[in-house]
């Protein structure tokens, strides 16, 4: 939940503030309450384009009827070198990046302090603390442009860092500086680090760390910016961009795009409305309600979507829109959730918890009881991931919003995740995690087989340590089970086997290969032992 505070004199030019305001502000799902001369308000992480004060004046209005459905917002051509080259050594370190210009601001102290404070608080929610996406926005008057954007070794970047006077390398910057010192974490594991540069050979900045204090920071003099997102997810950093331009022009800015020369050719942003198709039965079976095609139009408008042929239109800006059932939220939110009448169902049942539920729960007892910590992860992989680990006849989902698009062969990919992310983190660690994988079967309707399975990683671990866990485990559980010496292309031979059961193999147990621990840049040795649940649960039933 990110809290935000907006002067209440600015939101009065919009809203008369006062308690029935307030009640209404809180039933368009984000509480508020007034503190001396601000209006605090609570925005889910999933709203970042409430985090503006524009972004929310806008989405509020079309809640209150004050404006009509999807804003629309024009998008000026580029000029001649209105481009940003995106050079092949950034591939490995921080791939992508979505650009824009803004001109005819008018900036003053307070509204340069709304900027930093909107770009902090993008950071920490939909940015991941900067490395899924980090925001870099210049002064355009002291920028020539074509740019580049390109990864350079960190003795060969030097330039000096916003807010300070002496000049640094990146190291230097990494050691010395706030920002480095915070952030450092995000690059100090790669041989070359990305800079934008401007026409002139001049350092705009070092994404995700810091901004040239030359070229890179904005003053009440600057009446043009230069704005860039930089990141892994390429959507994620579009949607970023274009709650940045919508903002900007809220205050007045007029955007103009950019072309990005990657391997292809973009030209950003892009502010046309995604169309998704909407079942009128499905909302109503959802809601409980009656609701026709013209109540539906009216209150998709109230939360700034427009509506047509059963086909919604959704702002380029909204993050959280990636299923039906959104879209079903969100009208909710505009039909009251106060006007829904409570009603007790007349079918009355008995639940109990099924015996896969309590094998489950039993085998997380006994692990956390060994001091393992138990994780949970996406059911979906990244491509690259699967392309990392050599997945064959890779199971890819149709019209994923986001780059995990693989359905997970195994535990073994998001667990090597999971490790990758925490390597800088106190050790050892010793994680575990139970859950559903799935895998190509024909003889299934859906023609996907899905099964759960159990892992276990020990970090720094080895062969043995494994070992003592599987036994411990399989003991408790009363089941007896014998190892054979087998081969895995991710484990070291010699030091790998496979479990079975009743002479039927459920699982394996070894330590990681060097090659797989480079590949995912752990640090320690590392132990696993993964194994099929289904089969486990059937020697216990």
């Amino acid at each position: 939940m990110a809290i935000i505070k907006f002067p209440k004199k600015e939101i009065e030019k919009h809203f008369k503030i006062n308690q029935k305001i307030l009640d209404e502000i809180s039933m368009f799902g984000t509480p508020a309450q007034i503190l001396a001369d601000e209006l605090e308000i609570e925005i889910n992480p999933n709203r970042p384009d409430l985090i503006p004060m524009q972004g929310f004046i806008r989405a509020f209005k079309a809640f209150k009827g004050k404006s009509n459905g999807l804003t629309k917002y024009k998008i000026n051509k580029p000029e001649k070198n209105y481009k940003v080259k995106v050079e092949s050594s950034v591939k490995e370190v921080r791939p992508y990046t979505v650009c824009a210009i803004i001109k005819n601001l008018k900036f003053d102290n307070e509204k340069i302090k709304e900027l930093v404070n909107i770009q902090e608080k993008i950071h920490s929610t939909l940015g991941r603390n900067r490395k899924k996406v980090a925001i870099g926005i210049y002064p355009l008057e002291k920028i020539k442009l074509p740019i580049k954007y390109e990864a350079r070794k960190p003795l060969d970047i030097k330039f000096i860092p916003l807010d300070t006077t002496k000049e640094m390398n990146a190291i230097q910057i990494l050691k010395r500086h706030p920002a480095g010192k915070e952030y450092a974490y995000l690059l100090k594991t790669y041989q070359k680090f990305p800079v934008f540069v401007d026409a002139n050979k001049k350092i705009l900045s070092m994404p995700p760390i810091i901004n040239s204090q030359e070229i890179g920071k904005v003053t009440e003099k600057t009446k043009e910016v230069f704005i860039e997102c930089s990141g892994f997810d390429k959507n994620a950093l579009n949607k970023t961009l274009n709650i940045l331009v919508t903002t900007f022009a809220d205050m007045g800015g007029k955007i103009y795009s950019m072309i990005i020369e990657d391997k292809k050719k973009e030209i950003t942003p892009n502010l046309e409305p995604e169309k998704m198709k909407i079942s009128l039965e499905n909302v109503n079976k959802l809601l409980g309600l009656k609701l026709k095609e013209e109540n539906i139009e009216k209150l998709l408008k109230k939360m700034g979507y427009n509506y047509k042929n059963k086909t919604v239109f959704i702002p380029a800006w909204r993050t959280d829109i990636l299923h039906e059932v959104d879209i079903i939220e969100d009208i909710a939110i505009a039909y009251g959730y106060d006007k829904f009448a409570p009603e007790i169902p007349e079918l009355s049942t008995i639940g109990e918890e099924s015996k896969e539920d309590k094998l489950k729960e039993r085998i997380s007892e006994i692990l956390i009881g060994l001091k393992l910590l138990e994780i949970s992860s996406y059911h979906l992989i990244k491509s690259d991931e699967a392309k990392k680990m050599k997945v064959d006849k890779p199971i890819e989902i149709e019209n994923s919003k986001t780059e995990y698009k693989i359905l997970r062969p195994n535990l073994l990919i998001p667990t090597l995740r999971t490790l990758s992310e925490n390597k800088d983190n106190e050790y050892p660690q010793h994680i575990f995690e139970i859950g559903r994988v799935f895998s190509l079967d024909e003889k299934k309707e859906t023609r996907i087989k899905e099964q759960e399975n159990l892992i276990i990683a020990l970090t720094p671990g080895n062969f043995t340590e494994a070992k003592q866990t599987l036994d411990y485990l399989l003991k408790i559980l009363a089941l007896n089970y014998k190892l054979e010496e087998t081969t895995h292309p991710n484990l070291i031979d010699g030091r790998t086997g496979k479990i079975l059961l009743n002479n039927k193999e459920i699982g394996y147990i070894g330590e990681v290969h060097p090659n797989t621990l480079r590949n995912w840049n752990l640090k320690m040795p590392l132990a696993l032992i993964e194994i099929n649940l289904d089969e486990v649960m059937k020697e216990i039933h």
